[in-house]
């Protein structure tokens, strides 16, 4: 947490904010939020305008020029907000961020802060070539129409992993985490702890289709707020309340009633409700 949904409605916030905008000064409160000394880092943002913002699975990319990119990877609490111009580039007092780690101050005003309140975030700067190589590292988009329910089946056919550790995997597809592979699986009515090459051709095609759905779904209601997740402009997500398993232990299935249960393994929790999604 975030997920592809959060990343990927900050990204469509910002990408109509940002673009041509220039940094004027960089400030670097947590220095352990960089991979590089923090002279260099205020120095190699400093001037670079904004060209384009995108997304690649939990990463948002701020593409500059002179050509560069930072990479911003949200960690389980990281916020990235947007501080408009027109606004003196600054919120009043009870709206500012309380754990900022890195203040970039645009040249036409306002300002981007990164914030975290547990600082396992990262920022990143990579140049362009040094980025395709990360890129290529990483599985397909969940949302790429070029990846089919075949292509997905022949990719979890290699794997003797549970299900929803395959689906956590970001070199296996880029994006999902524990609360949407958790979702996705009780829509498809998939066991988190079946093997990814037991799923049939039948199941990959409901699999994938639960997937997009719920990952859709998600970025129409800006994304699920547990407790720090805020889009670029600091507003809550609204999808919790549409959550069908996650976080919902002991609460009634919304198919058949039966009790919601919470499972561990991997170190991390997975709920599923045991009538709808039988065992291995």
């Amino acid at each position: 947490m975030p997920e592809l949904p959060e990343v990927e409605t900050v990204v469509r916030e910002l990408a109509t904010s940002l673009p041509g905008l220039e940094i004027a000064k960089v400030s670097v409160i947590h220095d352990d939020l960089l991979r590089e000394p923090p002279h260099g880092f205020r120095n190699g943002l400093k001037g670079a305008r904004f060209e384009s913002v995108s997304r690649r699975g939990k990463n948002i990319l701020l593409h500059f020029f002179p050509p560069q990119l930072l990479v911003v990877n949200l960690g389980m609490t990281g916020q990235l907000l947007f501080f408009a111009p027109h606004r003196g580039g600054d919120k009043p007092d009870d709206e500012s961020p309380t754990h900022p780690g890195v203040v970039f101050e645009l040249g036409a005003g306002g300002k981007l802060v990164y914030a975290d309140i547990r600082r396992f975030g990262l920022l990143r700067r990579y140049k362009v070539d040094e980025w395709e190589a990360e890129d290529a590292r990483l599985g397909p988009e969940p949302l790429d129409p070029a990846l089919t329910p075949a292509d997905l089946q022949m990719r979890l056919g290699s794997s003797r992993s549970p299900i929803r550790s395959w689906l956590l995997d970001q070199t296996r597809i880029a994006g999902i985490g524990n609360i949407y592979a958790t979702e996705a699986l009780f829509r498809a009515g998939v066991h988190p702890k079946r093997a990814a090459s037991s799923i049939s051709t039948e199941e990959s095609d409901r699999l994938l289709t639960a997937i997009r759905g719920v990952l859709s779904e998600s970025i129409q209601a800006q994304g699920t707020t547990l407790r720090d997740y805020r889009t670029a402009s600091g507003e809550e997500g609204g999808f919790r309340s549409s959550l069908q398993a996650y976080g919902r232990e002991g609460d009634p299935c919304r198919r058949c009633k039966t009790p919601i249960q919470r499972i561990v393994f991997g170190n991390r929790s997975a709920f599923l409700c045991p009538s709808c999604q039988p065992g291995p």
